[in-house]
């Protein structure tokens, strides 16, 4: 295949055959060496940042976990009055919430910041502070919004939150906004972690490793960020019209006011459904991984697996009304999402046959790991089964919100991620635990959890059949359920057996090391299974094969006496190398930052910032989140300052370039992955506009006058040309930056689009549509919100490039700071004037 960057391939033949000294790894120790003490919790290296991360999701598991037991004795027998109503609902709230939004979303996410920079043989994925970031916001926000279940403040409309339950008229307690806004920041963290995978997969990969080489879970990871990308928008859209609507009687949802509770389904179904799959995919990945292990032989149908992962997080965005069979929706409607709900489950079969194929090939040794992964295929199948059924619309009117729908819908998540996560703790625990875990134990554990599934939730799709609605806090006797809620509350009991016999075997055997770990127990082939450090691999391998620790069997000996990439630190720093995105070329080496306690000032201030607005302390969330910004900026500060070298020596006598600017560079993929996240928010709230328009056109009214409109869309597009200009004038001059021109053309990008923002809120003001009067008014002053939003960064990161320039430290013409401030607010301009030409054009009076 021809080369993407014209790397000369032949380079590739000039590496030493001989040892290294070991002075080098004497200096990449002390180069990468994790800080001490309480300094500790400023470190950023993924090794503790991963392990940290995947801690906390399984402490939030074992949380829920809890409630579940709570809520099982509630209904072992009926009339029960273990909780009392207002306590259930908030279990109950609480333990879906907690499963999908703290503990299935953040474990997948952390094992992948945990185990892809040593499966992809880099030195660590490209933003580690920004990894460090997500799990601090994670950990602190979750924690707190945990915490409100013991204050009897906690959210108690349910999961999915459908309005009009959890209006103000309805739920007049702080107990939804809970809900509504610690969401917002657990979907940053999400979204934070999301956009390092993407980067980190596409350009960090060890040299050699094209797209057709990944490791199934790299390929699985890469999905899931995507799909995160595109669908967490949608959930941070909804929560914060309703937040909007509960404290400023903005009527989004209000049918009475030309608002429409269906749209919050809309809007959280967009994200609720591909989220299943979004838990599933990076545990598909895994089990690629696991079943090539356990059969001991190469993964039958590599790329089917690859096109599958694909077309699964393709076709889950069109299932989105699944959930709404039973709202009246059009028949053709329901017809086509019928169709998809079929097609969806397709890719996900290819997986299962061809994970049935490699075991079947090869020769299976029975350990637990090998245990955990056929047990899944068994219970994800099953799950699978149940869930054609409720994609046919008749089935599912009989069965929507009874007990059959909570029955599948728990065999599809323990199945297709719970067991493929247990497997995972067993296969690669070596990595990071100096003592292996008790296969005996763990045998024990997969017995007890296997069992105790099919107890409590087999009997579940009888109960729902003979009528039992779920989310309920009790039911009468004589109708024949005592018996089998009573075998589902003592099946859980049983699971939760197996889940304490792990808790208990990891208590006495796991100990968590960077060093002298217990190693490759399994025999894995891929590379995460190389001698490793906090450095990740001594020298970054030349990767020929998928499985290369099988087909190189002295592999592991090569790179541990630095015969690769990087065998010391070229520039006397961290440094990863970064790769091209599909052939995975050498392209230049990347300074890595290290420890700071920065990112979790930012963390916890913007926690702070949430929760505060939560209980109505708006000047403490001002000033949380000024100090928050404060400190995103002072972190940004320490890793984006001038580079004097230019070139750096990375094995074999190769040369690369140390700092680039453009398409090449691992910043401008980063920067893109965000304006796609903030794009679609912008597509959700157009969504939104369109969709009440749809509903309730009778109270659309005229808008303000064309040659004021005129103006907007003129200030806006010199907005764009001001941006764009500013970047070219900089890259075009030589030497040092002498002239202010530059960013003071990106101040007045940001001018235009103040002015602009300011005429468009105060025109919309003077036909007399105010945001509090309709359905149009709601939505047309949302969008004019979003656009403040972005604004306002933009504001924040020009004023953040002038005093760059006031302290003379902005050259040219590889200045990624310009780069990445003109391109955000090109992207404002060009939001800006969507946003413009969508609410005074259409439908336009």
């Amino acid at each position: 295949m021809k080369s993407e960057t014209g790397f000369d391939h032949a380079l590739y033949e000039r590496f030493p055959t001989d040892k290294r000294p070991d002075s080098e790894v004497d200096a990449l120790n002390e180069i990468w060496k994790a800080p001490t003490g309480w300094r500790r919790l400023t470190a950023v290296n993924n090794n503790y940042v991963g392990f940290w991360y995947v801690v906390t999701a399984f402490g939030f598991f074992l949380a829920a976990g809890i409630l579940a037991l709570g809520m099982r004795v509630q209904l072992a027998a009926p009339m029960q009055d273990f909780l009392g109503v207002d306590t259930y609902n908030q279990f109950f709230t609480m333990h879906g919430t907690v499963m999908m939004f703290l503990f299935a979303v953040p474990m997948v996410e952390a094992i992948g910041i945990m185990l892809l920079p040593q499966m992809l043989a880099a030195r660590d994925l490209p933003f580690p502070r920004l990894s460090a970031f997500a799990f601090w916001a994670y950990f602190v926000g979750g924690t707190m919004f945990f915490m409100s279940l013991f204050v009897g403040l906690a959210p108690d409309g349910g999961w999915f939150m459908y309005p009009p339950l959890t209006s103000i008229a309805f739920s007049p307690d702080i107990n939804t906004d809970f809900w509504l806004l610690g969401i917002g920041f657990i979907e940053i963290s999400a979204i934070a972690g999301a956009i390092e995978i993407i980067v980190g997969v596409l350009r960090t990969r060890a040299p050699g490793m094209t797209l057709d080489k990944m490791p199934m879970f790299a390929w699985a990871m890469l999905v899931f960020a995507v799909m995160i990308v595109v669908a967490f928008p949608s959930v941070i859209l909804c929560t914060m019209l309703l937040e909007i609507e509960r404290a400023f009687n903005w009527p989004f949802f209000d049918a009475t006011r030309g608002g429409d509770p269906m749209l919050w389904q809309h809007l959280f179904w967009f994200f609720g459904h591909p989220e299943v799959y979004i838990i599933f995919i990076p545990a598909a990945g895994l089990m690629s991984m696991m079943v090539s292990t356990v059969a001991r032989t190469k993964l039958i149908g590599y790329r089917l697996n690859v096109l599958a992962l694909v077309a699964t997080g393709f076709i889950s965005f069109g299932v989105w009304a699944h959930h709404m069979f039973t709202t009246d929706m059009p028949r053709v409607s329901a017809g086509y999402f019928s169709a998809a709900s079929m097609a969806v489950s397709l890719p996900a079969g290819i997986q299962v046959f061809c994970w049935i194929a490699t075991l079947a090939s090869g020769t299976i040794k029975w350990t637990t790991p090998a245990l955990f992964v056929v047990g899944s295929v068994v219970v994800f199948t099953m799950g699978g089964l149940t869930g054609v059924m409720v994609g046919m619309v008749p089935f599912d009117w009989q069965a929507h919100d009874t007990y059959f729908i909570v029955a599948h819908l728990h065999y599809v998540l323990i199945g297709g991620m719970v067991f493929p996560m247990f497997a995972a703790f067993y296969h690669w625990h070596g990595m990071t635990s100096s003592k292996a875990l008790s296969e005996r134990v763990g045998k024990w554990v997969f017995g007890l959890m296997f069992t105790g599934l099919h107890i409590t939730f087999l009997p579940m799709h009888l109960t729902g059949l003979m009528g039992m609605p779920r989310r309920v806090y009790t039911y009468l006797p004589g109708r024949d359920l005592d018996l089998l809620n009573m075998i589902s509350t003592i099946g859980a009991f049983v699971m939760a057996a197996g889940v304490l016999l792990f808790v208990i075997d990891c208590a006495r055997r796991f100990r968590f090391t960077v060093h002298d770990d217990a190693g490759n127990l399994y025999n894995g082939g891929t590379l995460e299974w190389l001698p490793t450090g906090l450095y990740s691999t001594r020298s970054i391998p030349l990767v020929r094969s998928r499985d290369p620790l099988w087909d190189q069997p002295g592999l592991s000996q090569e790179v541990a006496d630095g015969r690769y990439f990087l065998p010391n630190s070229a520039t006397g720093q961290r440094e990863t190398l970064i790769t091209s995105p599909v052939m995975a070329e050498p392209q230049y080496v990347q300074l890595m930052p290290g420890p700071s306690a920065w990112p979790v000032s930012a963390a916890v201030f913007t926690a702070g910032f949430f929760l505060s607005l939560t209980v109505q302390a708006y000047p403490f969330a001002i000033f949380c989140g000024i100090v928050a910004v404060l400190s995103t900026l002072r972190w940004l500060w320490e890793t984006d300052r001038p580079i004097k070298q230019e070139t750096a020596e990375i094995g074999g006598g190769i040369e690369v370039p140390i700092a680039i600017t453009g398409s090449s560079s691992h910043g401008w993929w980063a920067l893109n992955t965000l304006m796609v996240v903030i794009g679609m928010i912008g597509f959700m709230g157009v969504f939104a506009y369109l969709y009440l328009y749809g509903i309730n056109p009778e109270v659309w009214s005229a808008p303000p006058p064309l040659g004021q409109t005129v103006l907007i869309l003129t200030m806006e597009g010199l907005a764009f040309v001001a941006a764009w200009g500013g970047r070219r004038l900089l890259a075009t001059k030589e030497g040092r930056l002498a002239e202010d021109l530059p960013w003071m053309m990106e101040a007045l990008a940001v001018g235009l689009l103040a002015g602009a923002l300011y005429f468009d809120i105060t025109g919309w003001l003077e036909t007399g549509l105010a945001p509090t009067m309709n359905g149009m008014g709601a939505t047309v002053f949302m969008l004019m919100v979003l656009q403040a939003q972005v604004v306002t960064v933009a504001i924040i990161m020009a004023a953040y490039l002038a005093f760059r320039e006031a302290r003379g430290i902005m050259t040219t013409p590889t200045n990624v700071t310009m780069d990445v401030v003109a391109r955000f607010i090109g992207f404002c301009a060009l939001q800006g004037l969507v946003f413009t030409a969508v609410t005074r054009f259409f439908p336009g009076g």
